[in-house]
């Protein structure tokens, strides 16, 4: 030190910051608590997790504190997330919410024949068609599945990295073939419902069931997207048959 201890002592204390030398040399000298001690730990150990690997190193506290957990360390969740804090650390953070709904406003729109009615009186009167986005450590994935109305039971549903046509073709196809292994094949009179979006030629997949399964007179409705929602959450009101 260039200063000596008593001097500076002196000068806090004349500036109004009564220190004693005797002060300073206990504080040295003091050993560290037991926090302190637990707390230096548990930092290294989230440091060396982080330190694996990316996807490790994207993880907030409530996980990392999991993970920890899930090894055998018996540490506190507040713990974690005040040494989050003190280090500046946090986990990923996902950018902007992806659109699943793009109107096309030059698309051929078929006629909604549902008109926001959602209460058919039987199975395979009405299915709901929509796709979601989940987040994941990986990046996201989309997913579109195709409800009953009658029952609100999911009957068919695919997954995928992209918004693609095929990713919801590939929905209405299982929801067929969830059907064909019940033993149910005649679908005349079913009514495709989705909202009026667009993403990469999806418009045109509201019609696929018209095209292939359903006569002419019965074309797949689009109707709006607030129409499609609240038939997706309304609860449960019917048998679970269906």
């Amino acid at each position: 030190m260039r200063w000596g201890v008593e001097p500076l002592c002196a000068v806090l204390t004349k500036h109004g910051i009564p220190i004693s030398p005797s002060t300073y040399y206990e504080w040295v000298n003091r050993r560290p608590s037991a926090r302190a001690l637990r707390d230096e730990q548990v930092t290294e150990l989230i440091r060396a997790e982080r330190a694996s690997s990316k996807l490790v190193a994207g993880l907030g506290s409530r996980k990392m504190w999991l993970r920890l957990r899930g090894k055998g360390h018996d540490v506190a969740r507040c713990t974690i997330e005040r040494l989050y804090r003190a280090n500046g650390w946090e986990g990923a953070q996902y950018g902007r919410k992806p659109r699943t709904t793009i109107p096309d406003k030059q698309a051929q729109r078929a006629a909604d024949l549902v008109n926001r009615d959602f209460d058919p009186v039987a199975p395979n009167r009405l299915w709901v068609a929509d796709f979601t986005y989940v987040p994941t450590w990986l990046g996201m994935v989309y997913v579109a599945f195709v409800i009953d109305a009658f029952s609100r039971r999911v009957i068919g549903w695919r997954a995928a990295t992209s918004m693609t046509t095929s990713l919801v073709l590939d929905a209405l196809e299982h929801a067929m073939f969830t059907r064909a292994q019940e033993g149910i094949t005649d679908l005349t009179g079913l009514v495709a419902h989705s909202d009026a979006g667009s993403q990469g030629e999806i418009n045109r997949s509201s019609q696929h069931l018209d095209m292939e399964v359903l006569d002419d007179e019965k074309a797949a409705g689009r109707g709006s997207c607030a129409a499609s929602e609240d038939a997706l959450a309304r609860p449960v009101g019917f048998p679970a048959a269906g």
